[in-house]
């Protein structure tokens, strides 16, 4: 028996305290040592110019540009946007913070973008899809999710797959006898495996239509009729955006993925609940990425105090009361989990053994 099944229902637990960064400080008591002493200072300097500078001084009138993976109006958008309105002051210096959307692949674009390309001075975080830190393992992306700097995450979640009120397909029976067109946004984005998920594993008759921009986008395509649904759409962003749906009767709630039903959708079937042994062997890998709903990360190699302070900033702000109100007032969910968890998580989900990791990877493939 691996140790996988340990990740399925995850108790995310509190960061731990992180000390200060310490500035190096260097004394000229000779005449001398005067010319060693600055090459040795030089030479320090050099070598670790991020600890010359105290974090506080770094970013005191600096911008943070915070990369949101997906277009403006979407869930990721509505959690990022709110975060970026608070989380200045508790970061030392009180920096500005700038949301900036990078749409494209389902977020795998400004996943990518941070890893690789992103300024690792501490200056730049962002967030992108929950299932996009799987990629590597899963799709084949060329990063590793477990080395990215993690800040910790708004909330977990729990995913649906909806259809428009005019569509055939209305029970989770109709998605395995019907065709359906559900609309998706990359490889590696939510809606897209999740409908993939459905369709390879479960054999329900999804065709993907893929591409959008975001939730948002693929939201109005629905509403247009150019898809008749879409999955992976979160009961979060649902809340926040879409209650009129529910109200209003527009919608088909499907089913849920998450390892325990969301108590405002007790009608709704739970895909743990209806999968077969095997089929729970993939859907409980898959499904570990919904404890990470809204999760923010900085790029690899950022300076370790600025990183502690980026955590210890995320940490507060989640108990800050103006955030936790205006969070009431947007119905945003706070259920955070800390950068720790997301840690953890995603190590042991890389040490999965081979053959259920290969699994999983076909159960997503187009």
């Amino acid at each position: 028996m691996s140790a996988l099944p340990r990740l399925f229902t995850p108790s995310p637990q509190p960061s731990p305290q992180w000390g200060e960064g310490v500035r190096r400080v260097f004394a000229f008591v000779s005449a001398p040592a005067v010319t060693a002493g600055i090459g040795l200072a030089l030479s320090a300097v050099l070598a670790h110019p991020a600890s010359a500078q105290s974090v506080e001084d770094f970013y005191k009138g600096k911008t943070i540009n915070l990369v949101i993976g997906y277009s403006v109006g979407g869930g990721y958008d509505l959690y990022a946007r709110h975060l970026a309105r608070h989380i200045g002051k508790y970061i030392p210096g009180r920096p500005t913070i700038v949301p900036q959307n990078m749409t494209g692949a389902g977020s795998l674009r400004a996943a990518q973008y941070l890893y690789a390309a992103a300024a690792k001075d501490g200056s730049v975080f962002g967030t992108f899809g929950r299932t996009i830190a799987l990629s590597p393992l899963l799709q084949g992306a060329q990063f590793d999710g477990t080395k990215f700097a993690w800040l910790g995450s708004v909330t977990n979640d729990v995913s649906t797959c909806v259809t428009w009120h005019t569509s055939p397909v209305k029970t989770w029976s109709d998605m395995l006898e019907k065709p359906v067109t559900l609309g998706g946004e990359g490889s590696g984005a939510d809606p897209d495996v999740f409908a993939l998920l459905y369709k390879n594993v479960f054999g329900a008759k999804i065709k993907l239509v893929t591409g959008y921009h975001g939730t948002n986008d693929t939201a109005l395509a629905m509403e247009r009729g150019e898809v008749d649904g879409l999955c992976g759409l979160s009961w979060s962003t649902m809340k926040g955006r879409h209650m009129q749906w529910v109200r209003d009767k527009k919608i088909n709630i499907i089913v849920q993925a998450a390892f325990s039903k969301q108590p405002d959708m007790a009608d709704v079937p739970l895909i743990t609940e209806l999968a077969n042994p095997e089929q729970l062997e993939i859907v409980k890998f898959i499904l570990t990425a919904q404890e990470m709903a809204r999760p923010f990360a900085a790029p690899p190699g950022i300076p370790e105090d600025r990183k502690a302070a980026l955590v210890a900033a995320f940490e507060q702000t989640m108990k800050d009361a103006e955030f936790l109100a205006e969070g009431e007032k947007l119905n945003i969910d706070v259920n955070p989990v800390s950068a720790k968890a997301l840690d953890a998580m995603l190590a042991e989900l890389y040490a999965a053994p081979k053959s259920v990791i290969e699994r999983a990877a076909q159960a997503i493939a187009k």
